[in-house]
Order: C-alpha cells, then sequence, then structure tokens
C-alpha cells in the first residue's frame, strides 16, 4: 500500500460544519494569497434539493440518512430505560444544511455570561451583535436596529403563512392575554410574548440559507480546497507544535479507495472545528484530554486536560402531536414524500420561490417565561434553577413553545393524515453530560457518551409544565380535532386529562384542564420515554478558565500548547478551535446563529494575527 502525498496550505481546516466553513469562505475572500484546505467527513450539497429546499428537512433525521451521524448515548432510567440518539450534521455546512431553518437569536445576557462568568473578554453582546448583523439579510421589516440588512442569509417568514400557525397566535392572543405579541420575537430585546416567526429562508428564491451556498459556492475562490469524505483522525505535533493533521477516508462515501492515512500539512494555521462531538474526539486521539483516560487508551499524553469532552449541553425538545381537519395547511404530504403533493409544490416553488416547499412548517411561536403564579404550579423542582438561571436575568426564556404545521417525526409511523404539533424545548436545561472517544486509532468506533437527559428534577418539572401549556392552546384552535392518542401521556380512562381522537374545539373561555398527581406521573413518564435532542448541542471544549474545566482561552487557543502562535518555519504557528463545542454555556435559542457568530469571531481573531506575523 502506498503512502499518498501529502497535501500543504497555508490553514488547514478540520471539519466543514457550520462555523468551519464561514471561516473558510471568509478567509479565503479576504486574503487571495493564502492557500486553504478544510475536511469535511460528509458528502458535498451543492444544489441539491433535499438542502436547498426548506421543507425537505426531514429526510435528513430517517433511517440510513446519509448527512448526518447518528451518535448513540447510554441506556438511562432517567430516559425510562431508552439510549438517546442524538444526530449531528455530517455534510458541508454541517447543521445549516439539515437544519430546520428556524431563525431564533440568543439572548444578550447568553453572551455577557460568556464575557463576565467566564472571562472572555470580547465575546459580551455587545461585541457579538455586530457580528450578529453582518451575517444577515432581514426581509421581513426593514430599519430594525438589530438586524443586519446586507450579510450573505437571508432571513423571512418563508413560502407561506400556513392557517395552523394563523390560528395558534389568535388563540394565543386571546387565551394569554397577559403576554401579547409582537412582530418580531427575535429582536434580542424582548421576550415573553408570541409572534410569527423567521427563518432561514430566502424570500425571494424560497431556497434555505445555508452557509456552504452563501460562504463558499457562490464564490469563486480558486485558493480554497474542499475535501468531503473524510475523517480527521489527529493532529500532528512536531516540537509541540502542530503541523497539520492526519486524515482517513470515509468509506461510506469513498469505499473504493485505500483506507490509508493521509497528510494535510499547515504552514500558518491549523482549525478544529468538527462540532461538539467531532472536536473533543480529534484532541483526544492527539494526546489533549483527560490524563488517564488518555493513557488507558495507549494514547501519548500531550496536554492534560480534563474537560475534553465534558460540559455536554443541548436543548431537550417534544413535540406532541394533535389531529387537525382536512383543510389544515401541513407540511405532512411533503415529509410522506406524496407524489401529488411533491410535485404540486415544487411546481410552485420552482415558479416563485413560494408555497409550503418554501417552509418549514413552524410560523409562530414564544419565548417562553413564566410568572409568580406558573412558577407555583410548575413546583419546587424548579425553584432553585429559576433563582440561580433565571430571577435576575430578565431577558433570558425558559423555553420556546410554538406550532409545527406537520407530525414531527417518521411519518412511515403513524396513519396517513394531517397533524399539527406543538413543540417545546427547555432553554437552559439543569442536566450536564459528556463525550469521549473509545479508541485511540479507530475513527468510527462508538463514543463514551452520556448526555445526562432528565437526571434533574427542574427539566422535568418545566417539559410537565410546558405540555400543559401547549395543550390548552393546541385544543382552543379551530382545525384541532383531538390528541394522536398513541403519542401523549397514558392518562387513566376516568381522568379529565384524558384524551382523545375524536373531538371538537374547546371555547377560548372554558377553564383549563385539572390535572391529578396521577396524571402528572403520567406526563413524567412520558416525557421520559419521549423527550430527545433538539440538535443544539455544544460546550465540549469550553472557553473556560482551566481550572474550571476549560479548554480554550478567549482567544480560541487550546491550553498548554498557546506557545504554537509563535512563528517555526513549516509548522503552524497557530492552532485554535472554533465551533458550537467552545461555548461555556447555553444558549436560549437555535444554535445556528451562535454557530455562524462563532466563525464570524474566529474570522476576526485570525485576520488580526495574521496580519501581525
Amino acid at each position: 500500500m502506498t503512502t499518498p502525498s501529502p497535501l500543504e496550505a497555508d490553514i488547514v481546516i478540520a471539519g466543514g460544519g457550520t462555523t468551519g466553513c464561514v471561516i473558510a469562505g471568509r478567509l479565503a475572500a479576504a486574503d487571495p494569497s493564502l492557500r486553504i484546505v478544510i475536511i469535511e467527513a460528509g458528502p458535498p450539497t451543492l444544489e441539491d434539493l433535499a438542502h436547498v429546499q426548506p421543507a425537505r428537512y426531514l429526510s435528513h433525521l430517517l433511517p440510513g440518512s446519509t448527512t448526518v451521524k447518528f451518535n448513540m448515548g447510554k441506556e438511562s432510567v432517567d430516559l425510562g430505560g431508552r439510549a438517546p440518539i442524538v444526530p449531528s450534521g455530517q455534510c458541508l455546512g454541517g447543521g445549516s444544511s439539515v437544519n430546520f431553518t428556524m431563525y431564533t437569536r440568543p439572548s444578550p445576557s447568553d453572551y455577557d455570561d460568556w464575557e463576565t462568568v467566564y472571562g472572555n473578554q470580547g465575546w459580551s453582546s455587545r461585541e457579538l451583535i455586530p457580528l450578529l448583523k453582518k451575517m444577515e439579510t432581514y426581509q421581513v421589516a426593514p430599519g430594525k436596529p438589530t438586524h443586519g440588512y446586507d450579510g450573505p442569509l437571508k432571513i423571512s417568514h418563508g413560502g407561506v403563512f400556513t392557517n395552523l400557525g394563523k390560528q395558534f397566535l389568535e388563540v394565543a392572543g386571546q387565551y394569554d392575554k397577559s403576554r401579547g405579541t409582537t412582530d418580531d420575537p427575535s429582536d434580542m430585546i424582548g421576550i415573553n410574548a408570541y409572534g410569527r416567526w423567521q427563518k432561514y429562508i430566502d424570500k425571494e428564491m424560497g431556497r434555505r440559507s445555508d452557509v456552504p451556498h452563501n460562504y463558499i459556492y457562490n464564490r469563486r475562490l480558486d485558493n480554497l480546497d474542499i475535501l468531503t469524505g473524510y475523517h480527521v483522525k489527529r493532529v500532528i505535533f512536531e516540537d509541540d507544535r502542530a503541523a497539520g493533521v492526519e486524515f482517513v477516508p470515509n468509506a461510506r462515501f469513498r469505499p473504493d479507495e485505500e483506507q490509508a492515512v493521509r497528510v494535510a500539512k499547515a504552514r500558518k494555521l491549523v482549525v478544529i472545528s468538527s462540532g461538539t462531538f467531532g472536536s473533543p474526539a480529534i484532541l483526544e486521539r492527539s494526546g489533549v484530554g483527560d490524563r488517564s483516560r488518555l493513557e488507558q487508551l495507549g494514547i501519548n499524553v500531550l496536554v492534560d486536560l480534563p474537560g475534553v469532552g465534558e460540559n455536554f449541553q443541548d436543548h431537550n425538545v417534544i413535540f406532541t402531536p394533535y389531529l387537525v381537519d382536512d383543510d389544515a395547511e401541513t407540511l405532512d404530504g411533503i415529509v410522506r414524500s406524496d407524489k401529488e403533493e411533491i410535485e404540486k409544490w415544487t411546481e410552485q416553488w420552482l415558479k416563485d420561490g413560494s408555497g409550503l416547499m418554501a417552509h418549514n412548517a413552524i410560523d409562530a411561536g414564544i419565548k417562553l417565561r413564566p410568572s409568580a403564579e406558573e412558577l407555583d404550579i410548575i413546583g419546587p423542582d424548579f425553584i432553585g434553577q429559576w433563582q440561580r438561571v433565571f430571577a435576575n436575568a430578565p431577558d433570558k426564556p425558559v423555553m420556546w413553545l410554538g406550532p409545527v404545521s406537520m407530525f414531527v417525526g417518521d411519518p412511515s409511523t403513524v396513519p396517513a393524515r394531517k397533524y399539527s404539533s406543538i413543540g417545546y424545548y427547555l432553554a437552559y436545561p439543569e442536566s450536564i453530560g459528556y463525550v469521549h472517544i473509545t479508541s485511540a486509532e479507530d475513527v468510527n468506533a462508538p463514543q463514551d457518551f452520556d448526555p445526562k437527559y432528565m437526571s434533574k428534577p427542574s427539566d422535568l418539572a418545566l417539559l410537565r409544565w410546558g405540555y400543559k401549556h401547549g395543550r390548552e392552546i393546541a385544543r382552543r384552535m379551530s382545525s384541532y380535532r383531538g390528541e394522536y392518542v398513541p403519542a401523549h401521556p397514558a392518562f387513566s380512562a376516568g381522568s379529565p386529562a384524558a384524551c382523545s381522537s375524536d373531538a371538537q374545539p374547546t371555547a377560548i373561555q372554558l377553564a383549563n384542564i385539572q390535572y391529578t398527581e396521577e396524571d402528572d406521573n403520567a406526563i413524567d413518564d412520558y416525557t421520559r420515554k419521549i423527550v430527545a435532542t433538539a440538535w443544539h448541542n455544544l460546550g465540549t471544549c469550553a472557553m473556560k478558565p482551566r481550572d474550571q474545566q476549560g479548554v480554550v482561552d478567549s482567544s480560541l487557543n487550546v491550553y498548554g500548547v498557546s506557545g504554537l502562535k509563535v512563528a517555526v518555519i513549516g509548522k503552524a504557528e497557530h492552532f485554535l478551535f472554533e465551533d458550537m463545542s467552545i461555548a461555556p454555556s447555553n444558549v436560549g435559542s437555535n444554535t445556528y446563529s451562535s454557530a455562524v457568530v462563532i466563525g464570524e469571531k474566529a474570522v476576526t481573531i485570525i485576520m488580526k494575527e495574521l496580519s501581525t506575523q
């Protein structure tokens, strides 16, 4: 077997996810003299309808998907004995190419915490909101002070406003008058108001606003080489300095290629950007991590850094399905691959970029924060976290809640009809897990992974309240025809909370369902059996002080290898980390916007440091 000749570039980026593509595209455009290589384990996404047509996003989560990696966690009593599965994007663009296209941005205090709590100067909302504006073209309304109007990613309401979305807002406005409504639920100014939800969809073209098509594919970047279908195995160190990376073919996409280790050498910079699962794995295989763990795997320890792979955080979500009438506008036909529905909506999409194919089924929602009365309903299990996290941060919601105009899941598992779901996810779960490698050499070996979902009573209490609040709105919507009973709590037949698959809408003014202790236990059992990842994981290479399980500093340098900033001919001058794995604490929103911002911030750091050489 022959060893392929090493590649050589100024900058080698290990991982072609959201953040990696932002960095590659920005740097290649800013300095044509830089030779950049980006290495991605998954396939390319150029003009693939599964990526550019927004309504096809659930296809990436079906069994056999080639665009995500399914990470299996440990079986847990907190999940009713289940082993959770957490998908992560594995294609060029990562999550930006497969996500729900849902536009949500953090609370300002989330970023301020990164600076004030964890000492990361330059990472507050003051510095990062301008980068949020830089990344977007906000097509919803002009003149919004916290939005941008000439960035690469387009933000709109999508190709249609479904009648289910309208009904949700109408009912919420009458049923929950204390909260009111807003025309911009992601303005980073206010929360706790119902509003029509924005999307990462181009209003004019009806296309997904992903990173590859808007930072890379749409430009002529002759100095950027993109290698797809390769796993980065480890960073190569010479004299304690990063000299490049080793990578191997992903047999799923390159079955005929020799499984030989290849090398990409970096003259100036090595960037690890392989996500919450991939980035700590590369570090550990490179000898950076907890000494005892690495030595057990026979790995030579370069830096004893116990925080690598710890601090795994996520959002926990449930999509509770309801039955709706035949007049409801849903994406069920598209996700079932109904031929007539696909042809109908594709024709409209090709014509003017409108219709259900230019949609994600999420038309409305709220960043929900409980009142004093609702805190009593949630109960004592949540009070401690409320005081620690929320009481002095009025911009932090406890959860997002809203309607989804379809059944969310594998459509082959339910009867073919129309559904509406109420989705609700925790913005700051208290449960924190970990992920570590189990093999020094095999990049495909299952990881030692436990997200610890539902291991804290506060998380369970909040989701119990989320089920109740969402159900009260759902059963008052005019299209409501009952619950899809198999996917609801198993209430006893005599309970006022018992579900029905044949029902009519409830009047706005009627009283809420009264739940007994037995009913609450049924909701908790349901939650443990059905709660899942919201695909928003982060934190496993946290930007914290080293003695707080930190992995990188505020300049994104890995602790213990800061000497890589010294220029050495033939060696990388820097070894940086950029993706959601660096987030020291959670953000109360979908993570796409923060992943792009981390990329934009990294570009400013890299360009400044390269200019001083």
